[in-house]
Order: structure tokens, then C-alpha cells, then sequence
């Protein structure tokens, strides 16, 4: 059990549309983390870790060398 401010709680379910603070709560959860995996994401292809520019269906066997 944990302590959950009300007016945060109840903010939380309008925006996601749910009756219950327990489903407010793990939608936010859940919104949260995709939300840092999309940001994890983003700066790995602005690092270059990940190469957008790659098109396997166009690759021959001697770009895989």
C-alpha cells in the first residue's frame, strides 16, 4: 500500500479515461517506461549505435564483409 496524493490520482484518471486510482496508476507506470525506452532509443540513433540507413532488402553479400 502506498500513500498517493488525490488530486494527482484523480488528474490521472481523466487523462486516462479509467475508474479506478489502481489503473490510473499502472497506465502511468506503463506510459512511463515506454516513454523511456522510446528517449533510449532516440539516443542511440543519435549516437550512431543504431544505423537507420541500413535496408537489408537492398544489401548484397558484400556490404555483410
Amino acid at each position: 500500500m502506498i500513500d498517493l496524493d488525490d488530486d494527482t490520482t484523480q488528474e490521472l484518471m481523466k487523462l486516462y479515461n479509467v475508474k479506478t486510482k489502481a489503473a490510473a496508476v499502472r497506465r502511468a507506470m506503463e506510459e512511463t517506461v515506454k516513454l523511456h525506452r522510446r528517449m533510449a532509443f532516440m539516443d542511440a540513433i543519435d549516437s550512431g549505435a543504431i544505423d537507420l540507413s541500413y535496408d537489408a532488402r537492398t544489401a548484397t553479400s558484400q556490404d555483410a564483409a
